[in-house]
């Protein structure tokens, strides 16, 4: 049997205003960018991919 890992949701890591851990935000970059490639071209997906470049940017630092 398989087992379900539940990963926070945007709105979830959106109310945390402490740092993101390097991990999480992969995961929710990869999630974002799956997303943005089925809609690219619109305008909505080129700030969804701006808000995920500046979320893996704050991970990387908080990291290091």
């Amino acid at each position: 049997m398989a087992e379900i890992i539940q990963f926070r949701s945007k709105a979830q890591l959106a109310e945390d205003d402490d740092e993101i851990d390097l991990f999480t935000a992969v995961d929710v970059a990869i999630r974002d960018l799956r997303d943005i490639a089925a809609r690219w071209g619109e305008e909505s997906a080129r700030a969804q991919a701006e808000e995920c470049r500046l979320m893996l940017e704050r991970a990387f630092a908080a990291a290091r």
